[in-house]
């Protein structure tokens, strides 16, 4: 079984200018990210797609193989499925497991990667994602109403919040699926989802320099 990580890494950015490559802990963003798939045991090639020369050979330097990504799928409106259908075409190995590892998340816990992988392939999930708890009372807005999906009468206490009544959020860390399953859905996800559940304090993703700054303060105290 061939099992690829596909890393997305444009050189585009208007939030954080070069936010791929800026460093994050003395080492280029990016760069935690080819780590992170390659201290798997179960990953047999971690590829990164990007437009962008500089990224080109920071990731070359990091020991992940590059697909150069066309400008055509590489603007602010192209979708990361572009890049992964783009990726497919491009590489020189047939995956039956695709991992998709985006590099403004790269705080994670250690050997999650595997531990993620073994879940996927014992439950026979068609896609997995990673998620995290938000102890944040959540409200739905439309047309000038606010409508809560907890009982604000009765407002817990985070404490007593029950394991059933948390809320989870997408935190865009970890993605697998079937290669069959995307040709399918032209999507990451679809079919039977599973997940994998990573601490809030790995669900901040960087999209500023505030995030920046915060997720730099969390990794030092945490891993």
């Amino acid at each position: 079984m061939n099992i690829i990580s596909i890393i997305p890494a444009r050189g585009g950015s208007k939030g954080v200018p070069k936010k791929n490559i800026k460093k994050f802990l003395d080492k280029p963003l990016v760069a935690h990210t080819i780590e992170y798939s390659l201290s798997s045991k179960l990953v047999t090639e971690t590829y990164v797609t990007t437009d962008d020369s500089e990224i080109k050979n920071i990731s070359e330097k990091y020991n992940a193989k590059v697909i150069d990504r066309p400008k055509r799928i590489s603007g602010d409106g192209a979708s990361t499925e572009s890049a992964i259908e783009h990726a497919l075409q491009n590489i020189d190995i047939e995956p039956d497991i695709i991992i998709l590892l985006q590099p403004t998340s790269p705080f994670r816990p250690n050997n999650s990667i595997d531990n993620a992988i073994i879940h996927f392939l014992k439950n026979n999930y068609d896609s997995l994602l990673s998620l995290s708890p938000t102890h944040n009372f959540i409200w739905n807005v439309s047309n000038g109403i606010a409508k809560p999906n907890h009982e604000f009468l009765n407002r817990p206490r985070r404490q007593d919040i029950k394991i059933n009544d948390i809320n989870f959020i997408e935190n865009g860390s970890l993605y697998i699926f079937k290669k069959s399953n995307f040709i399918k859905y032209k999507n990451r996800l679809g079919g039977k989802i599973g997940y994998v559940i990573f601490d809030e304090k790995y669900s901040i993703e960087i999209d500023t320099k505030l995030d920046f700054f915060i997720l730099e303060e969390i990794s030092k105290r945490f891993n």
